[in-house]
């Protein structure tokens, strides 16, 4: 039976591109590692963009009133009153 390829989560994608931005950011490491792990963080960031692109849909059917979604802009620090 074929191995599933489970998508890492959210927090641990986010987790591993940090690790390779600070190892981009050493002046030691060679070009040749640095260009695979730009590649690397390219793809780490196309996955965080489609995560969050499928919370955003998510959270949209969630809000859904009358067949019609509600956008509600979510502003930084507003207190939940």
């Amino acid at each position: 039976m074929p191995k599933k390829t489970t998508t890492p989560s959210f927090a641990t994608t986010l987790t591993n591109l940090e690790a390779l931005v600070t190892q981009l950011e050493d002046p030691n490491t060679p070009l040749e590692q640095s260009l695979e792990d730009f590649e690397k963080g390219i793809k780490l960031i196309r996955e965080a963009q489609q995560a969050l692109q499928a919370a955003e849909l998510r959270v949209q059917t969630l809000l859904e009133q009358d067949g019609k979604p509600v956008a509600e802009t979510f502003e930084e620090g507003e207190d939940d009153q």
